[in-house]
């Protein structure tokens, strides 16, 4: 039962499928190569119908219909007669046209427009009438000679008076061929006959000319036969005697000839030998110069060119050991522009920090330096050896005015202050009051000495 279902089912899936494909299908139309499909109705955009050439649509029903417009050319005969000339001569242009609908998108939308109900012979007069007025304007646009005789342009102007007007029905102008112009005033024909008569007296005019120049030249070349003939036995004659003197002109020459043979015989026999010793000299000349003087000037280019090479080589050095010198130099002005610039810098930012005072920058500057200085004068004295320093004291007064053995040491050890602010006077520094002034000579000569309770005793300095 279930087996069963599922085959109804899937057959009828299967039929819904192929309806569907089968509507699809016949909804699609198809245009051939040789055909316009022009749908109507509802299209796309604002247009009123859409043209397809080759390939295909769907065409939905209800909303859109479909037609089709043939390709095939058509010819039309137009026998036209009397159109009036430029001239005001009136002739007669049988013509045969070969139109078609175009394939171009606004022709055929023209042609879906205007023909796409029409049959073949609606569409053919209405052309017709097209072409007839056309063609009438483009007569009366020329002249007689310029219809007849210049055939393409009276081609061209008709193309170009008539496409535009076909186009506007749909239609596009393939070929036009102009079977036989005529006028009924027979002027076309005069012109001919002018034509043929100035052809034929021409002919003659040539034909005598031809005779003329055949009397002339007969003439001529008698005249020239027997002048050549008389020239050439005159000719025979002197040439005779001229062959006779020329003999006895060449046995004489002949003669002389042997003579001046034997005589350069001679000589130059004599300047062959003379030139064979020549020739030995030169070679045994380029032998010595080859074996002796060749070497010596090959050495001579050699060691010029060594000397030369061995120069070079030392101005190069030279010159090189000189720029690598300016480089260093350069280099090391360089630094010691920087280090200056540096300090310079620190010396200006040491003076602003200490408010333009220069002696106070001298003073931060040296005390950087004591450490060091302090340093060397403990290297003068480290190596005197102090194994100790003893102080025997009774506690008990010494003698009147004078203190205890130990208070004399530590005024005695007072004593050795001044040779801190001398370390201090070397470096340009000025120690702090609490450690005593050193009295100046104007105030030994003067006996001045103040002493306060906060004075300690310095000795004095000379």
């Amino acid at each position: 039962m279930d087996n069963s279902y599922l085959v109804i089912t899937v057959f009828g899936f299967l039929l819904f499928v192929f309806s569907i494909l089968f509507f699809l299908a016949k909804l699609y139309r198809r245009c051939p190569s040789n055909k316009v499909l022009v749908v109507y109705g509802r299209v796309a955009g604002k247009k009123t119908v859409q043209c397809y050439h080759g390939g295909g649509t769907f065409v939905w029903p209800l909303i859109q219909g479909c037609a089709f417009l043939d390709l095939t050319p058509r010819t039309i005969h137009i026998p036209l007669k009397g159109a009036l000339s430029h001239q005001n001569i009136r002739v007669n242009v049988p013509s045969t046209f070969t139109v078609a609908v175009g394939v171009t998108p606004d022709v055929m939308n023209n042609a879906a427009i205007r023909v796409l109900d029409l049959d073949h012979k609606e569409i053919e007069l209405m052309a017709t009438e097209i072409i007839i007025g056309q063609l009438r304007l483009t007569v009366a646009s020329l002249r007689i000679e310029e219809i007849n005789q210049d055939r393409e342009r009276f081609l061209e102007s008709i193309k170009k008076n008539i496409e535009p007007e076909l186009h506007k029905i749909g239609l596009t102008l393939l070929n036009v061929n102009i079977t036989d112009i005529t006028d009924e005033s027979g002027y076309i024909n005069s012109i001919g006959m002018k034509a043929s008569s100035t052809a034929v007296n021409q002919a003659k005019i040539d034909v005598a000319e031809q005779e003329k120049q055949g009397d002339i030249g007969k003439s001529l070349a008698e005249r020239d036969r027997r002048v050549s003939v008389a020239s050439y036995n005159a000719e025979a004659v002197k040439g005779e005697n001229d062959s006779k003197a020329h003999i006895a002109l060449t046995n004489a020459v002949l003669a002389e000839k042997e003579a001046e043979a034997t005589q350069r015989s001679q000589v130059a026999t004599q300047y062959a030998e003379a030139e064979i010793q020549k020739a030995r000299g030169l070679a045994q000349t380029q032998l010595l110069e080859t074996e002796q003087i060749v070497p010596q000037e090959i050495r001579k280019k050699k060691i010029q060119i060594e000397a030369e090479a061995e120069a070079q080589r030392k101005v190069l050095v030279a010159r090189g050991e000189a720029e690598a010198i300016l480089a260093i130099k350069q280099a090391e002005a360089e630094g010691i522009q920087k280090l200056l610039d540096a300090k310079a810098t620190g010396y200006k930012q040491l003076m602003d920090a200490c408010g333009g005072n220069a002696k106070s920058a001298a003073t931060m500057l040296l005390i950087e330096k004591l450490e060091e200085i302090v340093k060397h004068q403990v290297e003068a004295i480290k190596n005197i050896k102090i194994d100790k320093i003893t102080v025997w004291d009774s506690g008990s007064a010494g003698t009147a005015g004078q203190g205890s053995s130990t208070s004399n040491f530590i005024s005695q050890f007072t004593k050795s202050l001044p040779a801190l602010h001398d370390i201090a006077a070397l470096a340009g520094l000025e120690l702090p009051e609490y450690l005593g002034q050193v009295k100046n000579d104007a105030e030994k000569e003067n006996g001045v000495c103040h002493k306060t309770k906060n004075d300690l005793p310095l000795r004095e300095l000379k």
